[in-house]
């Protein structure tokens, strides 16, 4: 089973961080977090490394759902988005399978919470 969704873009690094920014605002998510891993990288261990963000993606309405229907769900949250350039100088984003991810979770309330967000982070990627 695959745990991501992804898509090759003809768009820059910075258009697709954009781009998928916004595709995620029309589906209720905001961005908490973003971690610019190159940046990291070359800060802390001085190693140049592609450009590659992790956005830390959440969608407030169904993170509550999941956090009433699991107290420690707060440990596979947000939902990660990533944006890389690949070896082959492409820019590629990718999101998180909830349905996935949440298979480690023994919580049946979690199935429907998880396919809504699965199908809202699936359109996503699908429309970039």
């Amino acid at each position: 089973m695959s745990y991501a969704y992804s898509k090759t873009l003809s768009i820059s690094y910075d258009e697709a961080i954009e781009h998928v920014t916004e595709e995620l605002k029309k589906e209720g998510f905001g961005i908490l977090t973003e971690i610019d891993v190159k940046a990291t990288l070359k800060k802390k261990l001085d190693i140049d490394f592609k450009p590659y963000k992790i956005l830390g993606a959440c969608n407030p309405p169904f993170a509550y759902k999941a956090l009433q229907a699991e107290e420690q769900i707060g440990l596979m949250l947000p939902c990660n988005v990533i944006v890389y350039v690949n070896n082959s100088g492409e820019t590629v984003v990718a999101a998180v399978d909830p349905v996935a991810s949440m298979k480690a979770v023994e919580n049946e309330n979690l199935g429907n919470i998880a396919k809504t967000i699965q199908d809202k982070l699936r359109s996503i990627i699908e429309n970039l």
